[in-house]
């Protein structure tokens, strides 16, 4: 048998791989209520807007299929600094570089910053690829806690006690996935003041849902920095409804010019993956650039599912949640002791026996994140009504089953 690598053979992806077991019973004729991924597109009432859906399509008949600059088509990158500009930090077009998605830019990232010894300070829980790839280029993930008594704030005092210099890399998902949580300007200020301290330390701030604030506390990394460096992350999958597309990008804020060596390092990386998809970058720019009054219809049906889901958990004994102040997911306790330290069967069973599939807390942290789930909050209402019943109806059948 020809051997796997190490890198691959340990990696997992939690949201993806509760997928194989559910892809099994659908071969076998059962319905599965999905709310494991998010992925907007896959809900009802929520598609990719029109006009960016007609750039992408006019983008593809004028025979905009070739390859396009490594760093991104020029138009785009100018309209994603005006974006960042807009949200308090003056981003230039040369600060920026599209990727095939904000996971790509992480990988480019990591690549550019990480080697043998490196350290990347990430919150617990936290989305997969913060674990999984760093290993690659012999760095390792150390988690800092998020507090899940105190709306999933961040534990200031945890991050301090595991800085060192060889943490290259500081992580905050602003709003977080897949907690929901949402760092203010006053939190940042406090992330900031620790970088600070470590000069070779850069931000990594990956704000994908920064435009699903419904706390209206949230605030850009970058506009808050005067001197720590900063990769800005953001995209078209989460705010711009359109996932599939695989746009995303890096925004480099360095105010007190130290990552001259680590830009020259991502522009040699980015050459030599050629260039994200063309068309989608033409469909994202219309995104950016035209009318976003629809964004309005949009987030008024995301938040109102997210009451549904608050007022359904509310009701149902064996499992609680903190408020969201943003993103599109409930991370909930299961309080039920027989789940408490078990929730991957918890996911599984539920699965089996009700056909409903969530995300196991432990997917997104083994300690930090257990004896939880995430639940996607984007289904329509109906769905979201049956799949909270079958939840309910699962919990009561084992508790009583337990007696």
């Amino acid at each position: 048998m020809i051997p796997v690598s190490s890198r691959a053979s340990t990696i997992e992806y939690a949201i993806r791989d509760v997928v194989v077991p559910a892809t099994k019973l659908e071969a076998e004729g059962h319905e599965i209520i999905k709310l494991n991924i998010g992925d907007p597109i896959a809900y009802p009432g929520l598609p990719t807007p029109p006009h960016m859906v007609e750039a992408y399509r006019k983008g593809l008949a004028d025979g905009n299929n070739g390859y396009s600059p490594s760093y991104g088509i020029p138009q785009l990158r100018a309209a994603i600094a005006s974006d960042e500009t807009n949200k308090g930090w003056d981003c230039r077009s040369e600060d920026v570089y599209v990727c095939h998605g904000v996971t790509e830019a992480l990988q480019i990232i990591f690549a550019a910053t990480l080697e043998e010894g490196t350290k990347v300070l990430a919150p617990g829980p936290h989305y997969p690829p913060y674990m999984a790839y760093p290993q690659m280029y012999g760095a390792t993930t150390i988690e800092y806690a998020l507090k899940p008594d105190d709306g999933w704030s961040i534990d200031f005092a945890d991050i301090e006690s595991k800085m060192d210099s060889s943490v290259r890399l500081l992580v905050i998902i602003n709003p977080n996935n897949p907690t929901g949580n949402v760092a203010g300007a006053e939190e940042i200020d406090k992330l900031l003041a620790i970088a600070r301290k470590w000069p070779n330390c850069m931000i990594v701030a990956d704000e994908i849902y920064d435009g699903l604030d419904f706390s209206g506390n949230h605030a850009s990394v970058a506009s808050r920095s005067n001197d720590v460096p900063i990769f800005s992350l953001n995209g078209v999958s989460k705010v711009y409804y359109a996932p599939g597309w695989r746009i995303g990008y890096l925004a480099m804020h360095d105010p007190s010019n130290v990552m001259s060596d680590v830009k020259d390092g991502i522009e040699r990386l980015l050459r030599s993956r050629l260039c994200a998809s063309t068309p989608a970058q033409l469909g994202y720019l219309e995104g950016l650039t035209a009318d976003r009054s629809w964004m309005v219809e949009y987030t008024a049906k995301v938040q109102s599912r997210r009451q549904l889901c608050l007022d359904r958990i509310s009701e149902i004994e064996g499992i609680e949640v903190e408020a969201p102040g943003g993103a599109f997911y409930m991370f909930a306790r299961l309080t039920d002791e027989m789940w408490v330290k078990n929730d991957k069967d918890f996911v599984l069973k539920l699965l089996h026996e009700e056909h409903v599939l969530v995300v196991h807390g432990s997917g997104f942290s083994p300690q930090l994140g257990s004896g939880h789930i995430r639940i996607v909050y984007l289904a329509d209402e109906d769905t979201l009504n049956s799949a909270f019943d079958r939840i309910n109806s699962f919990l009561q059948r084992h508790r009583t089953a337990k007696k």
